[in-house]
């Protein structure tokens, strides 16, 4: 299997990139006013990276030693590997991180399902992967499609301004949708019995349930509802952050290295591949 550690070793900057950041930091003399983010960047030898705690296997920071783990922190980190800067890591949600981009609190934020709502507001990269929404239905609530939920009498609960809230918006808005600042909260209300389904990416749902299947089941609801997960940049006239993005990103996931962190994550919070719904790849 492959380590956190190896992933970071294995991504080395190639010929092509390295001439690219030679000449990057050549002209990295420009006025911090009106800068593009990439030379500041590499001017300042930082990156810094939106996370949210608490919301493995994306991310997760352990709260006694300050550690972060989870693929989209292994994925940054490679990033930054790549191009010889440091990473920091700066504290957002889901519901959060698009004004933290545009705000310049923080540099990129992976993560994010690209919503018409959300590209009105910042650049998307192209897809670091392909993903997929899903219910956890509570015991005994097994809907089998979308319009099953869409009925005034059911209770879904989702995590503010994030995508599954998005999505439950569309989808059923004949539902009662209750909105929690985290995945946690949400979860919690399905736990104890506030809500009848909470609406999230097949990730959280799958694991959330091999951690604790009093829960309920999880369901991939019909008509089947795929999305990607990509990154997200401040939105600005120059593009050389964006088109950096893109390009490591093809790189990473040609070499497997994506998958890799993703597989490792999921590890680690006890999910295998045969634990994967019926329809979904990574």
């Amino acid at each position: 299997m492959t380590t956190r550690r190896d992933l970071a070793g294995l991504i080395g900057v190639g010929a092509a990139a390295a001439g690219a950041l030679t000449l990057a930091s050549s002209g990295v003399k420009a006025q911090a006013a009106g800068q593009n983010t990439f030379d500041r960047i590499i001017a300042n030898k930082k990156m810094r990276l939106g996370a949210v705690t608490s919301s493995a296997p994306w991310f997760v920071k352990d709260a006694a030693t300050g550690k972060w783990g989870g693929h989209f922190y292994t994925i940054g980190s490679a990033l930054a590997k790549d191009m010889d800067v440091e990473l920091e890591l700066v504290e957002t949600t889901w519901g959060n991180a698009v004004l933290d981009l545009q705000s310049d609190k923080i540099d990129i934020m992976f993560g994010l399902n690209p919503t018409p709502k959300r590209a009105m507001a910042v650049d998307f990269s192209n897809p670091a992967y392909d993903s997929a929404l899903v219910v956890i239905g509570k015991p005994g609530f097994e809907p089998k499609s979308w319009a099953d939920m869409n009925k005034p009498e059911v209770k879904i609960s989702v995590d503010l301004g994030s995508a599954h809230d998005q999505i439950a918006t569309l989808l059923c808005p004949k539902a009662q949708i209750t909105r929690f600042k985290t995945i946690n909260e949400a979860m919690l209300a399905l736990k104890t019995g506030r809500v009848d389904a909470q609406c999230i990416f097949w990730m959280g749902g799958v694991r959330a349930v091999k951690a604790d299947p009093s829960l309920g089941k999880v369901i991939v609801p019909q008509p089947f509802f795929g999305s990607t997960s990509n990154a997200a940049v401040r939105r600005e006239a120059d593009k050389t952050w964006l088109f950096f993005v893109n390009t490591w990103i093809g790189y990473a996931r040609g070499l497997g290295l994506v998958r890799s962190a993703v597989v490792e994550s999921l590890e680690q919070v006890g999910v295998k591949p045969e634990d994967i719904p019926a329809g979904i790849t990574l």
